[in-house]
């Protein structure tokens, strides 16, 4: 009886589990139906979703030419704008054109102005005052910047009908209308007139550039005027005194003596300047605080209230090159003291613990470790030395070299893929430089400095220069060739790059700037026109032409670069380090995510009041991530000394972001990781990954003037 009726239960249980089988492979079945249809609406939503990021993309770029038109507007000069639609077409064809680097002649830091300042009345030092300080570019002057340029101005007599600039002309003088009235007229058009009071011509007195229209004397008038050399030494040298100013200032501080000139100048640049009228405090007894400060200009009085009186004791009197506060870089308390500003007025420089701690570390720390043997090399820089051409290619001629293509062409000359007459197994990119255009432009020791910085790097994400030739008409740099295609093309076919394709292409750069750094060389011309891929899909970094090497806690002055690139210092002659490679950074995210620099209109000096501006005043395509934008900002900062990158831990924050989490540093240096894209080269003669460019039936004049003889 129990027998059967454990078997009946048996019976009963399996067909419970039969049951529920059939059922679950129903439900199964369904399950596996409605995933097919969802994977059928990912699709529609994926293809609905590439359609909205491209109508996006139109409206980001149609937005971003109404900000430049809104911003155009905002100076006055309504009678030079283009109506949008002509400025959205610019921005169009823009995109599919090649950015083209500009550059001022080097400039000698123990030169100083060697023409006399020019007396003027009142009245006219007004007038140009006013003038300046209307232009949106000119009005960046420091008052002392300001008081030079007035100074050094020449008065030119204008007769009627005579053209003060002449569209298509190189020009070098900056103008202030003093007397007179005259015309706009671009490509024989008059866009407006100009009064009296009004400055113009200034994108002159930044580099040598076509004027893009002209000035015409309707009246017979006077104008003042300044020659670029004049502008240039008068920023070179106010910016070198500032800045030789400030590190002596530095220096004589005990608690910062250990630092390195490079920390130096990093703190130099985190400096606020704050002025004190008499008796105002700056610090308070009993407050708590956080900032430093070193007593510019003026004079302090320290006084201590003590307990149980109500009257101010003077304990001291501090002046120029004195400091205090500096308990507040240890640690957090109260101030013990009262300090009282003791002249008409007090200038003091100013910065806080934390930017002190992001730019150089905690004090105690620098306190107690020894920079003594790191003086006169700080951070691990290298020496460059002049490189010999291997055995290899020291045999090698001009004569030995046979063109297959040509890879670039620019206002320079041409890049041609080139074989070994001997090898015709290996190939070669060829960079041939118009020696009349180097000359015209004042380039020499851009080139010289190209050749010395290349031929001495060694690093798998920078083009190697194997050696150089030259002849009556061009100087030739044989390099190695990168038969993957231009960076600026690939985005140029597909419009923007995603996170993770950006992020692999950025590491590249990174790593490549973070070797050229530590041997004291800044870059100047990051852009993707200047970013090839090898064989493997990783990137090399080629056109040295804006490169230099200079000293720890030195500044260059020459301006150079892109104009979308281009840094605010640059822009603003202030002097400038390895801090604007971290502003290219941010700028070339920006353009590899987007497809479109950040700052971007149809003239320079647009451009540079753009940048002026600042990044926070862009708006992003939804398509970008909050991380991303980010980061571009961390690097976009106006201040050098707050950018990514350049702070303490160097390249290691950038690391550390949350953009780059989890990304495979050791990968990428091991050239273990897949690139996002691998370009099909069918053999090294294949140059099918460039664009297609027509023969060179130009030949240049003869430049025998022997600048290049050790070349």
């Amino acid at each position: 009886m129990t027998k059967s009726r454990n078997s009946d239960d048996a019976d009963v249980l399996k067909g419970f589990i039969s049951d529920l089988e059939n059922e679950l492979k129903d439900k199964s079945v369904s399950c596996a139906t409605f995933e097919a249809e969802i994977r059928s609406l990912q699709r529609k939503l994926a293809k609905k979703d590439a359609e909205i990021l491209k109508q996006q993309r139109e409206l980001h770029k149609l937005k971003s030419v109404l900000q430049q038109a809104s911003s155009i507007m905002s100076t006055g000069d309504d009678h030079l704008l283009t109506t949008i639609q002509e400025q959205y077409s610019m921005s169009g064809q823009l995109s599919l054109a090649k950015k083209q680097g500009v550059s001022g002649k080097s400039l000698d830091p123990g030169k100083s102005v060697n023409i006399p300042k020019v007396d003027k009345d009142f009245r006219s030092k007004q007038l140009i005052k006013e003038a300046l300080t209307e232009n949106d570019f000119l009005t960046n002057l420091s008052p002392s910047q300001m008081r030079e340029v007035v100074d050094y101005m020449e008065l030119q007599k204008v007769p009627a009908g005579s053209y003060v600039i002449r569209e298509g002309d190189s020009g070098s003088h900056l103008y202030v209308s003093m007397e007179g009235e005259y015309e706009v007229i671009k490509e024989g058009k008059v866009l407006g007139r100009l009064g009296v009071g009004k400055a113009f011509g200034e994108l002159a007195i930044l580099y040598n550039c076509k004027r893009t229209a002209s000035i015409k004397a309707i009246t017979q008038g006077e104008v003042w005027a300044l020659e670029r050399t004049v502008f240039q030494q008068i920023m070179m040298a106010t910016g070198m005194q500032k800045l030789q100013d400030q590190l002596k200032f530095l220096r004589t501080v005990p608690l910062l003596s250990a630092m390195t000139d490079d920390q130096l100048l990093r703190l130099s640049n985190a400096f606020e300047m704050t002025t004190f009228p008499r008796g105002s405090y700056i610090i308070r007894q009993g407050t708590s605080g956080d900032t430093f400060y070193i007593i510019s200009e003026g004079k302090v009085k320290v006084t201590k209230r003590q307990e149980g009186k109500r009257d101010e004791e003077e304990i001291r009197s501090l002046s120029r090159g004195d400091y205090f506060g500096e308990q507040a870089l240890l640690k957090t308390e109260y101030r013990t003291a009262n300090v009282v500003a003791d002249s008409e007025e007090v200038d003091c420089l100013a910065f806080d613990r934390e930017s002190f701690f992001q730019l150089v570390g905690a004090l105690d720390e620098l306190r107690d470790k020894e920079y003594a043997d790191e003086r006169p090399r700080p951070r691990g820089i290298k020496a460059i030395e002049d490189k010999k051409v291997s055995k290899e290619y020291a045999s090698v001629t001009l004569n030995d070299l046979e063109v297959i293509a040509t890879l670039g062409v620019g206002g320079f000359g041409r890049v041609e893929l080139v074989h070994i007459a001997q090898d015709k197994t290996k190939t070669y990119a060829l960079k041939c430089l118009k020696k009349k255009h180097i000359v015209e432009t004042q380039q020499q020791e851009h080139v010289f400095s190209e050749k010395r910085i290349m031929m001495n790097c060694n690093h798998q994400f920078i083009a190697k220069l194997f050696r150089t030739f030259r002849d009556r008409k061009y100087v030739y740099f044989l390099m190695e060739a990168c038969l993957g295609g231009e960076l600026w093309t690939i985005l140029r076919d597909r419009g923007w790059f995603d996170d993770s394709t950006t992020r692999f292409y950025l590491a590249c750069v990174i790593s490549a700037v973070d070797y050229l750094h530590s041997r004291g060389i800044i870059y100047r011309d990051l852009k993707p026109e200047n970013l090839l891929l090898d064989a493997k899909g990783y990137v090399k970094m080629v056109d040295f032409g804006f490169s230099k090497r200079i000293n720890e806690g030195s500044k260059t002055w020459t301006f150079c670069g892109t104009p979308e690139y281009v840094a605010p210092e640059i822009i603003l002659n202030k002097g400038h380090d390895r801090s604007v490679d971290f502003w290219s950074l941010g700028v070339l995210m920006c353009e590899l995510l987007t497809g479109t620099p950040p700052f971007t209109a149809n003239d320079p000096m647009k451009i540079y009041n753009i940048i002026l501006r600042g990044i926070e005043q862009l708006e992003f395509p939804r398509h970008v991530t909050k991380t991303a934008i980010a980061i571009i900002k961390r690097f976009c900062r106006e201040n050098p000394a707050e950018r990514l990158g350049y702070q303490k831990d160097g390249m290691l924050d950038i690391k550390k972001h949350r953009w780059y989490q989890g990304f495979d540093w050791d990968g990428l240096e091991a050239r273990t990781l897949t690139p996002p894209i691998i370009s099909k080269i069918r053999s090294p003669s294949d140059a099918s990954n460039f664009d297609s460019y027509p023969r060179d039936e130009e030949i240049p004049p003869d430049e025998v003037s022997g600048w290049d003889e050790s070349f």
